[in-house]
């Protein structure tokens, strides 16, 4: 079974992008390399099972095992120890990649209340994107239920782009709704 968003950037995006670029060869155009879902677990600090639950959550969401974090520097004003884990990350690429972008455009980002479209300043000068979510529930993969706790996460699309311009109109022409 073959991606439909990675047919849709095979045989629409990647030609638009060329000619709007004007680039030379079809390797120069810009291309998603990997999404980075990241959720930090603040609270695990006093309370293990919730990274435990965020861990869960989080495997449902990317379809694949997360990573847990460890913190990097001890803060005393948190109660936090260097090594102590206070989060997990999952790093999609390949069709699963594709899958979740497609799952987080058509399906969860129109759950979203008051949803408006994404912000166009979210770029990182480089052609990244880093999006925000409130709340895990948008997921349809996610039982109302089953949440004891509304956490956010964080998705970060790394591109091949050089510029924010590229990125734009990469993820943009990929369905991205940006707001107006």
């Amino acid at each position: 079974m073959a991606n439909a968003l990675k047919e849709k950037y095979v045989n629409e995006v990647q030609p638009a992008l060329i000619s709007k670029f004007s680039y030379r060869s079809s390797m120069q155009a810009p291309k998603l390399e990997k999404i980075v879902l990241n959720m930090g677990v603040g609270d695990a600090v006093t309370n293990s099972n919730n990274l435990d639950e965020a861990v869960s959550e989080l495997r449902l969401i990317a379809g694949q095992q997360p990573v847990i974090t460890k913190a990097k520097k001890s803060i005393a004003g948190f109660r936090l120890r260097e090594g102590m884990s206070i989060g997990s990350k999952v790093t999609l690429r390949g069709d699963r990649m594709y899958d979740f972008l497609d799952k987080l455009i058509n399906v969860a980002l129109p759950r979203v209340r008051d949803f408006r479209g994404t912000s166009k300043k979210s770029f990182d000068g480089r052609g990244n994107y880093t999006l925000g979510i409130k709340e895990q529930l948008i997921f349809p993969e996610i039982n109302y239920d089953d949440v004891n706790r509304v956490r956010g996460l964080d998705i970060v699309i790394v591109t091949t782009a050089n510029t924010d311009e590229e990125g734009l109109a990469l993820l943009s022409q990929l369905g991205l709704p940006f707001a107006k």
